[in-house]
C-alpha cells in the first residue's frame, strides 16, 4: 500500500503505491496504512520532517467508490470519518513539517491528503488536474475538503471546485493558492524535501494558515457582507438548476456556511455528518452505480465479443452531410481518421464540412483550439457526391432521410464499392435494422449505429444488432465507437430500439396530459421538477412534432390492425396536419419562437386543448387556468407519470431481450436523453423505490390512465419474491 523510508537527514518519505492498480485510491486499507506510517513518523524522534509522494504516474485519484457505494452502516462510517479527521489534524499539529510532492493528477480524497500537508509542490505536468469531483457522483469532499479549501483560497475560488466538480490545471491551482510551488516534472520530490529541510532548519513550528493566530478567510467569511452575498446567490442558482433533486451541492453549501462560521475542528465535525448522510443516500449510490461503474464498463467495452481482433480504422464513409452526418464526421476526424462525406451533390457535402468549420470556429473563438489544428481536422473531411470515393473505407455509416427506399438505395450503391469485409451501419433512430439489412448483400456486416444530436457533442452511441449481424461486426463497430470517444450500449433489434422507444414515452405522456386538459405550463414545469433537462412539450418541439407524427404514421402502416393509437398520435396529427405547427425548426410548435425574444407557449394552445384539469398542489403557483376545470391533479402525480412511464417501458425492453442488461438501460437513458442521474436511470429508479412500491404505483396509474402503465409480470414476480434489479 505504502513505501516508508527515512534518509540520513531524518526526512521520512511516505509513498503511496497501491498494488494491482494503475492509480492510487483511498479506502480502508490504504487509509489505514497511511495512518500507521504517519503516526510512526510523527512519533519517531529521529524523523525531522515528512514528504508524502506517489510511486504512480499520478498522486491519488480519489476515494474507492466501490467501498463508498457498499457502505450501509451509518454509525460505523461516521466514526471512521471522524478518525480520519483526527489523523489529519494530528499531522497538521504534530510539530513536524510535512510536504506533499504532487507528480500528477490529484483529485478528491487525494487532494484532501495534500491539503492536510503544510506545503504542496506540483510538477509542471500538462496532463495533471486538481479538484474535487465528488459532487458529480452525489457526494461531497468528506475528508476536510469543504473546510480547508475555502479557508485556503477563499469561498469564491473554492465554489466551482466544490459545487461543480471543476478540475483545474496546475497553473490555476497555483494561482488560487491550492498549491505553493510548481517545478519541472521529476523535480517535485526534491523541491518538497528541500522545503522540509528549510522548515526544519528554521526551527519554527509548522502551522497551517487556519491554525495561525489572527487567521482570516481570504475574501471574507460567510458572515461578512461579501460572503453572505456570495452564499445567497449560490443558493438561488442551486435551487433554480436542481429543484432540490441533488442533495450534494446543497450539503456542500451548508458545510461551507456552517463550517466556516466556526473553527476548523467544529467545521470538520459538521462536514462528517453531511458526508455520512450523502454516502448512505440512494442518490449517491444511484449515481456511483450508473455514472461511474456502468459507464466505466461501457467505455471498456466489457460486453465486446471475445476473440475478435481489434479493428484499426483509417478511412470512414459518411452518407448524408446534414447536421447528423456532419457531426459524425467531426467526431471521426477528431479521432484522427479520414472521412468521406458524401451527399447528393458536392455543394451539399461542402455544407456539411462548413458545419464542422463553424463549430470548430467557435472553439477557436473561446481559445480552446488553434486555427492550425482546425485546418488539420478539416483536411480529414473529404466532401464528395461520388460513391466511388468510398473505396477503401472500413466502415460506411448512412444518415439519410428516414425512408426505407432511400436507405436501401444508398446501401446498395455503397456496397458496390466498399470491400467485402467492410461494415455498413445505419444511423436510423426507429427503423428495425433487420428490415434495413434486407437491402444488403452482406447482412452479417450490417449493423445499427444510432448517434444522438448533436453528434459531435452527445456522448452515447446505441449499437443495434440485427438478426444476421455477426459478433465480429459488433466487436469491430464497438472499436469504432471507442476510438471516437463515445460510450456504447448494445441492444437487440426492435422497433424504436431502446432509446427512441423509451424516450418517446416521456414526450408521449406530456402530450397525453395536454389532451386530458392539464395546463401546458404545468406539464413542462413538472418535467423540470422531475429532473428532466427539458419539459416534454418543449422537447417535442426540439425533436420536431413532425417527426413524432411521421413515426406514428410509419408504425401504423407497418403494424396495421395490431397498431394501438395513442393520445400523442392524435395531438401530433392535430399540431402538424391541421395546424401546420411542426416544432422549433418551423418556428412554431407548442411554443412560439420570436426572433426578438425568448420562446413562449403558443397562446392558441388553450383553444386547441382546453384546460380541464386544475393543479392540486401548493408547489405550482402562477399556472393559469382557462376554460372549465372539471378535475384536479397533483404535481406529484404528473411527475410520477412522466418518470414511471419510462421505467415500465424499459422493463418491457428487458423482458423482450431488446436490452441485454439493466445497467445498459440506465447508462443509455442518462447519456442519451438526459434522464435524471439522481434517480439512477429508469431501472435504477425502480430499484430505489423497491419492486413492491413500484408495482403498487403502477397498478394505481394503470387503473386511472390505461395499459401503458400495466405492470409487466417479471416486475410483479420480482416484488413477490422480494428481489431487486441490483445488489
Amino acid at each position: 500500500m505504502l513505501n516508508y523510508s527515512v534518509d540520513a537527514e531524518g526526512i521520512a518519505t511516505v509513498e503511496f503505491d497501491y498494488p494491482g492498480k494503475s492509480q492510487n485510491i483511498l479506502n480502508a486499507k490504504s487509509m489505514g496504512a497511511y495512518a500507521e506510517a504517519m503516526r510512526k513518523a510523527l512519533a519517531d524522534p529521529a524523523v525531522k520532517g515528512i514528504v508524502v509522494a506517489s510511486a504512480k504516474q499520478d498522486f491519488i485519484a480519489g476515494g474507492d467508490l466501490a467501498e463508498l457505494a457498499g457502505a450501509t452502516d451509518a454509525a460505523a462510517f461516521h466514526a471512521a470519518i471522524n478518525d480520519w479527521h483526527k489523523l489529519m489534524r494530528g499531522i497538521e499539529l504534530g510539530g513536524k513539517p510535512v510536504a506533499a510532492a504532487l507528480n500528477g493528477t490529484t483529485l478528491g480524497g487525494g487532494m484532501e491528503v495534500a491539503l492536510a500537508c503544510h506545503h504542496r509542490v506540483a510538477a509542471d505536468n500538462p496532463k495533471a488536474r486538481f479538484g474535487f469531483p465528488e459532487v458529480t457522483l452525489g457526494l461531497l469532499p468528506g475528508a476536510g475538503g469543504t473546510q480547508r479549501l475555502p479557508r485556503l483560497t477563499g469561498m469564491q475560488a473554492a465554489a466551482p471546485l466544490l459545487m461543480e466538480g471543476k478540475r483545474i490545471k496546475t497553473a490555476e491551482a497555483l494561482k488560487i493558492g491550492m498549491i505553493h510551488a510548481v517545478v519541472k516534472v521529476g523535480a517535485e520530490r526534491t523541491a518538497a524535501r528541500q522545503w522540509v529541510m528549510d522548515a526544519v532548519a528554521s526551527g519554527a513550528k509548522p502551522l497551517q494558515p487556519w491554525d495561525a493566530k489572527g487567521f482570516k478567510i481570504p475574501g471574507g467569511g460567510p458572515n461578512t457582507p461579501g460572503g453572505m452575498q456570495m452564499l445567497m446567490a449560490a443558493n438561488a442558482m442551486l435551487r433554480e438548476k436542481t429543484y432540490d433533486n441533488y442533495p450534494a451541492p446543497k450539503h456542500i453549501l451548508s458545510c461551507v456556511y456552517e463550517g466556516l462560521s466556526t473553527n476548523l475542528d467544529t467545521g470538520l465535525a459538521i462536514e462528517a455528518r453531511y458526508f455520512t448522510n450523502l454516502v448512505m443516500s440512494p442518490v449517491s449510490k444511484n449515481m456511483i452505480r450508473s455514472l461511474f461503474f456502468g459507464m466505466q464498463d461501457a467505455n471498456k467495452l466489457a460486453s465486446r465479443p471475445a476473440g475478435v481482433p481489434t479493428q484499426k480504422y483509417t478511412k470512414i464513409g459518411m452518407l448524408g452531410a446534414g447536421m447528423m452526418g456532419a457531426g459524425i464526421a467531426m467526431s471521426t476526424a477528431t479521432a484522427g481518421i479520414d472521412i468521406v462525406l458524401l451527399d447528393t451533390s458536392v455543394a451539399a457535402a461542402e455544407k456539411g464540412k462548413d458545419y464542422a468549420r463553424k463549430q470548430w470556429g467557435k472553439q477557436i473563438a473561446r481559445g480552446r483550439m488553434t486555427a492550425e489544428a482546425m485546418e488539420a481536422l478539416l483536411a480529414r473531411i473529404h466532401p464528395t457526391a461520388a460513391y466511388a470515393d468510398l473505396a477503401g473505407c472500413e466502415l460506411v455509416i448512412e444518415a439519410v432521410f428516414e425512408k426505407r427506399e432511400i436507405k436501401a438505395a444508398v446501401t446498395k450503391q455503397a456496397e458496390a464499392v466498399i470491400g467485402a469485409d467492410a461494415i455498413f451501419a445505419s444511423n436510423t433512430s426507429t427503423l428495425p435494422i433487420t428490415g434495413l439489412a434486407e437491402a444488403s448483400v452482406r447482412p452479417a456486416n450490417f449493423i445499427g449505429l444510432h448517434f444522438f444530436s448533436p453528434a459531435e457533442k452527445m456522448p452515447l452511441v446505441e449499437i443495434i444488432v440485427g438478426k444476421a449481424t455477426s459478433d465480429a461486426t459488433l466487436a469491430r463497430s464497438m472499436d469504432y465507437v471507442r476510438v471516437i470517444g463515445k460510450t456504447p450500449i448494445v441492444v437487440n433489434d426492435s422497433r424504436g430500439f431502446y432509446t427512441s422507444r423509451v424516450f418517446g414515452t416521456y414526450v408521449s405522456e406530456g402530450m397525453a396530459l395536454l389532451e386530458e386538459g392539464v395546463p401546458p405550463a404545468l406539464i413542462d414545469k413538472a418535467g423540470l421538477i422531475a429532473g428532466m433537462p427539458v419539459g416534454p412539450l418543449a422537447l417535442a418541439d426540439e425533436v420536431s412534432i413532425e417527426l413524432v407524427h411521421k413515426i406514428a404514421q410509419q408504425t401504423r402502416a407497418d403494424l396495421g390492425k395490431a397498431y394501438v393509437e395513442r393520445a400523442a398520435d392524435r395531438v401530433a396529427a392535430k399540431m402538424v396536419a391541421e395546424l401546420g405547427r411542426l416544432g422549433r425548426k418551423s418556428g412554431a410548435g407548442f411554443y412560439d419562437y420570436p426572433a426578438d425574444g425568448p420562446k413562449h407557449l403558443w397562446s392558441g394552445l388553450a383553444a386547441q386543448f382546453p384546460v380541464k384539469v386544475g393543479a392540486d398542489s401548493p408547489c405550482v403557483p402562477g399556472i393559469p387556468l382557462r376554460g372549465q376545470v372539471t378535475a384536479m391533479i397533483s404535481l406529484d402525480e404528473i411527475v410520477e407519470r412522466l418518470i414511471l412511464v419510462q421505467s415500465v417501458e424499459t422493463v418491457r425492453c428487458l423482458d423482450e431481450k431488446v436490452l441485454r442488461a439493466a445497467i445498459d438501460a440506465d447508462v443509455g437513458a442518462i447519456l442519451g436523453w438526459g434522464y435524471p442521474p439522481f434517480r439512477g436511470g429508469p431501472i435504477g429508479w425502480l430499484h430505489t423505490l423497491s419492486a413492491a412500491q413500484a408495482v403498487a404505483a403502477l397498478d394505481r396509474l394503470a387503473a386511472k390512465y390505461g395499459p401503458r402503465f400495466a405492470v409487466p409480470q417479471s416486475l410483479r414476480d420480482m416484488a413477490k419474491e422480494g428481489k431487486s434489479f441490483y445488489a
